[in-house]
């Protein structure tokens, strides 16, 4: 289906709302009248702006409280209607959106607003437009698709059809298959538009929370199905309300936009095969990802003794080194860590933004080449450079804040990658105990948190956990952990600048990777094994330790055992969970290790502000200037 978005949707003025729409690859754009309103620009003029962009107006929105008016009301409405029918005309569109009456006048009754549009049908065939009649969920007559259908079915008007709203459907928790028996003919125009599940009043919620689908808590591929079910094969559209995206850059908030448009069509031809058609390309399926296989840290060789230390600290050793660059491989049980001191390419560039960071996660997954076309096909962005002779080309794509993923896999040559890229030492002595990665932390503006999870959520077979609240002792910090077969992701939304997220960001100038968690099996042993490498841990207040003993009812012993390593603790209906902590870098980044016990799928979030005060403790105070 060709793409369109509602320019309320977007941030900015209608000029900037084009270009980021067109950059975007969408075919097309409802205006929203306040836009054209608040423009200095002619109808004609926008419709020449809009069409030299390369886009259709698929839609003119909203005309207000129209049917079942009494006298003067009614004929005010006709009146209001041949006018906007005009403008539609100079704007060139012939769709417009009518949405279901609020006004207080407002007699009801399913003929009497048939009649209403019967009447209205003729009058817009007479300016050769059509109207689109959509239930509002907050409607005081019509709120419910099924009764908008019924006045258009009973006005039997050509150039009167329906107009569909996940969000007025799903939010009113109506099932979206009574969509199906409505001929898909007789819909004019689709919107797409997803939710957090919040309980709230319908008319606040949908003007301040809607997102991308995907983004939220509500079916849109269901609804999406039902729709596709229909024959419908029109316009399939974004109209987001949201505070937030209001406040975005517009080129990002249309890109997810986009994405969200083709994953939803995508996910509704997976669950029901029977909808494909075949002028429809086909996308390959969504993988979780079965492990990270490495970590890249960008950095200089001024700055790579520092970086060398705190891994030689933590139990990894130096295994071996690439073929043709400055890249040396640390490792430690299933862990690799490269650090790249290359002058040149994407390290040396991520490095000059960043200063030392992640730049690279390369991803095991089943199909490198499938992973990598299904992303691109979601609109990720493909990563290239210069390969040496006789290397792997590994597929990539820019990930979350302009990093690096790479994709490898068991089955093709990518797999040998140890043995083609680098050339291996003798296997390092055993280390402190760590034996993979148990999650990474990316740290972002709030504001980007819903790009990045739809990042995941659709390129991976990949599950979200519901948002929390991160209490940092100068702000509130938001967090929602991803999980994708073997990878798990927390991914930590910041508001306020003093925050240690927020220093992150400022010090890192945007770098996303905060801290790297490891895993080990026995976190006492490990906390030993640091000590005796001067590993710099994290000092734990005393105060925390009564009180954990005291919420979990743990005995002294390992009260004693967990205030000696600094290892923080929680639990949960499934198992326990261990976390030790280094002190932060001057940028803000560090290292946890943690132990799972049991089923415990959490990442220790009731530890967060005693850990984040404690980390805070030991920074340099702000306004300091960097070493």
């Amino acid at each position: 289906m060709k793409t369109s978005i509602a320019t309320v949707s977007l941030s900015g003025n209608l000029t900037e709302k084009l270009a980021a729409i067109s950059a975007a690859g969408f075919d097309g754009i409802e205006i929203f009248e306040q836009d054209f309103i608040a423009s200095d620009f002619g109808p004609a003029e926008v419709g020449r702006m809009v069409r030299d962009h390369g886009l259709e107006i698929t839609l003119f929105q909203p005309f207000r409280d129209f049917e079942g008016l009494p006298e003067p009301h009614r004929s005010r409405a006709f009146a209001r209607a041949a006018r906007k029918f005009e403008l539609m005309n100079q704007l060139g569109t012939d769709l417009v959106l009518f949405c279901s009456s609020v006004h207080p006048a407002a007699m009801g009754g399913i003929d009497r607003m048939a009649d209403d549009f019967h009447e209205l049908g003729d009058l817009a065939r007479q300016y050769g437009v059509r109207v689109g009649y959509e239930a509002l969920c907050w409607g005081r007559f019509v709120n419910d698709h099924r009764d908008a259908w019924e006045v258009v079915r009973r006005a039997d008007h050509p150039n009167i059809g329906l107009i569909l709203d996940s969000f007025h459907t799903l939010g009113r928790k109506i099932d979206p298959d009574s969509i199906r028996s409505i001929p898909g003919d007789r819909i004019f125009f689709v919107q797409l538009a997803d939710a957090p599940a919040i309980d709230m009043d319908l008319l606040y919620w949908s003007r301040h929370f809607r997102n991308m689908p995907g983004e939220g808590d509500l079916d849109v591929p269901a609804f999406m199905r039902a729709v596709m079910a229909t024959g419908y094969d029109g316009w399939l559209s974004l109209e987001i309300f949201n505070d937030q995206f209001r406040a975005g850059l517009p080129r990002l908030v249309a890109l997810d936009g986009r994405r969200s448009l083709i994953s939803v069509q995508d996910r509704a031809r997976r669950a029901e095969p029977a909808l494909a058609v075949a002028d429809q390309t086909d996308i390959p399926a969504p993988v979780p990802v079965k492990g990270v296989e490495f970590i890249e840290f960008a950095t200089s060789e001024d700055e790579a003794p520092e970086l060398a230390a705190l891994l030689t600290a933590t139990g990894f050793q130096p295994a071996g080194s690439h073929v043709s660059k400055p890249v040396t491989l640390w490792r430690q049980g299933d862990v690799n860590l490269l650090v790249n001191t290359d002058a040149r390419g994407f390290a040396r560039t991520s490095y000059v933004a960043h200063g030392t960071t992640v730049s690279e996660i390369g991803l095991s997954v089943a199909d490198a080449q499938a992973s990598f076309q299904r992303a691109t096909a979601l609109l990720a962005q493909p990563h290239q450079q210069e390969v040496g002779k006789g290397e792997l080309a590994i597929p990539a794509i820019r990930g979350v804040s302009g990093s690096v993923m790479r994709f490898l896999d068991s089955s093709s040559e990518l797999g040998r990658i140890w043995d083609v890229d680098f050339r291996i030492a003798d296997k390092p002595a055993p280390g402190a105990g760590i034996t993979g990665i148990d999650h990474l932390a990316q740290t972002m503006p709030y504001d980007e948190m819903l790009s990045s999870s739809l990042f995941y959520t659709e390129i991976f077979a990949a599950e979200k956990s519901p948002m929390v609240d991160v209490i940092d002792p100068d702000g509130l910090v938001r967090s929602q952990a991803i999980r994708t077969g073997g990878m798990r992701v927390t991914l930590n939304g910041a508001e306020a600048r003093r925050t240690l997220a927020g220093r992150f960001i400022e010090e890192s100038f945007g770098s996303s990777v905060q801290h790297i968690a490891f895993s080990t099996n026995d976190i006492f042993a490990t906390a030993e094994a640091l000590r005796a490498r001067d590993f710099p841990v994290l000092r734990i207040g005393a105060n925390y330790y009564d009180d954990v003993a005291a919420r979990f009812g743990l005995d002294s012993a390992l009260t004693e055992r967990l205030r000696r390593g600094n290892i923080m603790y929680d639990e949960d209906a499934g198992g326990q969970f261990f976390q030790l902590y280094s002190m932060p870098r001057k940028d803000g980044f560090f290292l946890e290790i943690v132990q799972r016990q049991g089923n415990y799928n959490g990442y220790g979030a009731p530890n967060a502000p005693f850990r984040i005060a404690a980390q805070k403790r030991t920074a340099r105070p702000t306004g300091m200037p960097r070493a």
